[in-house]
């Protein structure tokens, strides 16, 4: 009989391996890399535009650009599209980052010679049309009113304008009149100076057949494609920080307050970035870190609360985020600076520390499974501007940390004085 009050035996994980995608140059210069993992009949296949949020003249330009791409072709409506794609049970992701477009769709093999003459019409010859335009704009002006509403989302916003700034990139957002200004020639504009073959790559994974391969060369890679000659250059921002230690946003009609604490950290080039990442980690990156266990588990200030290092280029921010009732914000912001003190003063147990390595690796093998994850994977190191080997290097940053140099981590990087507090919600 299996005795249940006894746990089950950790075994640490001995070998971890990320299969490496094989890498094609199409015959226009494009690269396509190709990852063949699984046996059922479906296709993920990726568009990565090198242009976002970063390169934009005006708010939502790069979104807009990129969220307009099914609404209408030279040969397809944007009713044909959603008809057609929906005919053959494909999907269709299409979002933007700070730097980067994706155009993501997954198809049934069978049919991707059809969902990829769809999404090349729509990657090659977009129209945006002022109809379709408008309806965009109108939906996505009602996201912003409710969302404005929203004390997490006024918290966030302003903790970045606050680090970086209103007129950086990263801390300037569309308002209410940046969706009435947006026309179809500033999408245009945009489209024409980043989405052509030379400032692309493309990703296919599943269960990839040369007739697969053979479709993206046909409708992606035999010829240039869109305006090569655009000649695009990375603008060099520098942040303004504001200089308060707290700032507020008052919301007279909130039921509790979204705090953000943060500053600039390490960007994951910084030779501490990798053990950086499991100190903050144990301190608010799981369920059972730190912050969790005292300020949810123990003093029941909040029911969630958690920690991270955001990556933006050439720069990173560490932030703690929660949200709580009005009266225990103040009580609240101590037990973190406690919490960070304690680290800084006292060795981890070995046993939490083995606890956070083992959800760690765990983490990464139920991230990097499936052909659809690999793809994430090696995506992301191309977007980050990562090489080939992070992934060897950041198992090994695991496997090899020690309570001393969790300590020694703490007491660099962990600067109280540099956080700003942000807190939208109601005065008390």
């Amino acid at each position: 009989m299996l005795d249940r009050t006894v746990p089950p035996i950790i075994r640490p994980i001995e070998h971890f391996s990320i299969d490496h995608p094989e890498v094609r140059m199409m015959r226009n210069g494009m690269p396509l890399r190709i990852i063949r993992v699984g046996d059922e009949d479906v296709i993920r296949f990726d568009l990565l535009i090198h242009g976002g949020q970063w390169n934009q003249r005006m708010p939502l330009q790069a979104m807009f650009t990129n969220r307009m791409l099914r609404e209408g072709t030279r040969t397809l409506t944007s009713a044909t599209i959603a008809e057609k794609l929906d005919y053959y049970g494909a999907w269709l992701d299409l979002s933007s980052s700070v730097n980067y477009g994706f155009v993501t769709l997954y198809s049934l093999g069978k049919y991707f010679p059809q969902t990829i003459e769809i999404l090349a019409s729509m990657i090659k010859e977009p129209t945006f049309p002022e109809k379709e335009l408008n309806i965009v704009t109108d939906v996505n002006r009602q996201q912003y009113l409710v969302n404005c509403q929203r004390v997490e989302v006024l918290a966030r916003k302003q903790l970045n304008r606050s680090l970086f700034g209103t007129a950086h990139p990263l801390g300037k957002y569309a308002e209410k009149e940046d969706y009435d200004r947006i026309t179809s020639q500033d999408l245009q504009d945009f489209y024409q100076t980043y989405y052509h073959s030379d400032n692309c790559s493309a990703y296919v994974s599943g269960k990839v057949t040369d007739e697969v391969l053979r479709c993206i060369e046909e409708h992606f890679g035999n010829q240039a494609w869109g305006n090569t000659a655009s000649v695009t250059t990375a603008a060099s921002h520098l942040p303004a920080t504001d200089k308060r230690k707290r700032v507020f946003i008052e919301k007279e009609d909130a039921l509790q307050s979204s705090l953000k604490m943060g500053a600039f950290s390490l960007d994951r080039n910084h030779p501490d970035y990798l053990k950086f990442r499991i100190l903050v980690t144990l301190f608010g990156g799981y369920f059972g870190s730190r912050l969790m266990s005292n300020i949810r588990e123990d003093k029941g200030y909040t029911y969630g609360i958690g920690a991270g290092v955001v990556s933006y280029p050439d720069t990173g921010i560490f932030v703690i985020s929660t949200e709580a009732a009005n009266e225990y914000i103040e009580p609240l912001i101590k037990e973190v600076y406690h919490e960070m003190d304690r680290l800084c003063e006292e060795r981890v147990p070995k046993e939490e520390l083995e606890m956070v390595r083992n959800y760690m690796l765990g983490d990464m093998c139920r991230s990097y499974e499936s052909a659809f994850s690999l793809a994430d994977a090696w995506i992301f190191i191309e977007t980050a501007g990562l090489d080939e080997q992070f992934f060897d290097r950041a198992v090994e940053a695991i496997r090899d940390i020690n309570e001393e140099e969790i300590r020694t981590l703490a007491c660099k990087h962990f600067c109280k004085e540099n956080l700003i507090e942000v807190i939208a919600g109601k005065k008390m």
